[in-house]
């Protein structure tokens, strides 16, 4: 029996395909902070970069940061009709769903976003959750805040992400993690970095996710 297991997913890149848009927003906004755009080409090296050195590179200081922050999601709200769930990932939340299990999001976009998102394109309830929180130097802190306020035990959770960082995050949290490579990072980064599991296709993650928590 699943009662009172959760799926907890990243947003950006795992459920949502925003990525692409986030770098075109970013770019059109950063030369107004005199910060340098992102090159498109770079996507895939962006995640196994350190984030201060990105950020010195590219002239953001903490306080250009938070206002960048605030000015991307903002722009991603006025655009996030054009974005669209990851192919497979409906079908995939459902199967989960179906088996008992809740479902969570932590994201660093705002709740608002992702409300909008999922009134376009999932039906009311799928999720349980929602946990919006940013601490770009220490994912695992806001891992460990999310599964205070929700009462989550750390035995009871699967996270699925698309970065190398959440891989990072969850062993430092203590929780399993599934790493899919439809993301912000390529399959052999993520490999490298030993998760639990890695879904090349959304339709794996049911069987993943019952293979970790099923015993449990």
């Amino acid at each position: 029996m699943a009662d009172g297991k959760y799926v907890v997913f990243d947003f950006d890149g795992t459920i949502a395909d925003t990525i692409d848009l986030s770098m075109r927003l970013y770019n059109k906004i950063a030369p107004e902070y005199n910060c340098k755009p992102v090159d498109p080409a770079d996507r895939y090296l962006l995640p196994s970069r350190n984030p201060k050195e990105l950020m010195l590179e590219a002239g953001i200081t903490r306080l250009k940061l938070t206002k960048l922050v605030l000015r991307v999601r903002k722009e991603l709200g006025r655009h996030i009709h054009e974005t669209e769930p990851v192919s497979g990932i409906i079908p995939a939340l459902e199967e989960i769903r179906g088996a008992g299990y809740r479902l969570g999001v932590l994201t660093s976009n705002s709740r608002e976003n992702v409300d909008r998102f999922f009134t376009y394109n999932f039906k009311p309830g799928t999720f349980d959750f929602i946990y919006s929180g940013r601490n770009i130097f220490g994912k695992d802190r806001v891992i460990s805040r999310m599964l205070e306020r929700e009462i989550i035990p750390i035995d009871q959770v699967v996270y699925v992400g698309d970065e190398t960082r959440d891989i990072e995050a969850c062993k430092k949290a203590g929780i399993p993690v599934i790493s899919v490579c439809w993301g912000l990072s390529r399959r052999e980064s993520l490999v490298a970095m030993n998760p639990d599991k890695i879904a090349d296709e959304p339709k794996e993650l049911p069987g993943y996710v019952q293979l970790i928590l099923g015993d449990r």
